[in-house]
């Protein structure tokens, strides 16, 4: 078996002529290496959750917070739009009238009626012969006396200045009579009174209080 052998590799090596190799006796091409996979994206490892919480409903007192606080804000937001919308009326001062009717002469008694002290700032005085009105203000700094039926005088409560039934001044720091208002009739006989024309009675000057106006005779 051995010597088998030893022949044919005598027999190769002796044959020195190279063998045409063919092209079936060709290598193969070797295939085409796959692309490497496209390396792999390291994931983040998933957040740790944490302890579910349930949230619990607004006490009334947060309610009663929220509700004043809007209720602030609309009263804001409204009192700016009123401001807004006054800006474009009219200033205009409305007063009241400064003549007006105060009763026929036989409504009242002798003496002094009270009764339009607050509404009109006047007292209507009756005496034996006529009808007159005073102005309730006080001839010092324009205070309104007082009338004392009591003592039947007028007190006037910031310096005591006193005038007698008539308004006339006798004590205190008053410089003169309290002045009194226009009266007439008028067509159905009322006293009309008009406060914004006055008869005065200025100290060492003529009295206006027997003018025409002045008073109503009886």
């Amino acid at each position: 078996m051995e010597s088998l052998v030893d022949q044919d590799l005598s027999a190769n090596e002796g044959n020195s002529t190279p063998k045409t190799v063919g092209p079936s006796a060709m290598p193969a091409t070797p295939p085409a290496k796959p692309a490497p996979p496209p390396p792999a994206v390291a994931k983040a490892p998933p957040k740790p959750t944490g302890p579910v919480v349930e949230s619990t409903p607004d006490s009334s007192v947060n309610k009663m917070r929220r509700r004043i606080v809007w209720a602030s804000i609309a009263g804001f937001l409204t009192t700016c739009f009123l401001m807004f919308l006054r800006f474009f009326l009219p200033r205009a001062i409305f007063e009241p009238s400064s003549v007006f009717k105060v009763g026929f002469p036989s409504d009242y008694a002798l003496g002094v009626d009270t009764k339009w002290q607050q509404q009109y700032r006047i007292w209507v005085d009756k005496t034996s012969d006529r009808v007159f009105v005073i102005y309730a203000r006080c001839t010092h700094l324009g205070c309104t006396p007082d009338w004392r039926a009591s003592e039947n005088k007028f007190k006037c409560p910031c310096h005591g200045s006193g005038y007698d039934s008539e308004g006339i001044n006798f004590e205190g720091p008053a410089p003169r009579p309290m002045d009194r208002a226009e009266v007439q009739l008028d067509p159905e006989g009322q006293i009309q009174v008009n406060i914004a024309k006055l008869f005065k009675s200025p100290k060492g000057e003529r009295s206006e209080f027997d003018d025409p106006g002045a008073y109503i005779p009886l």
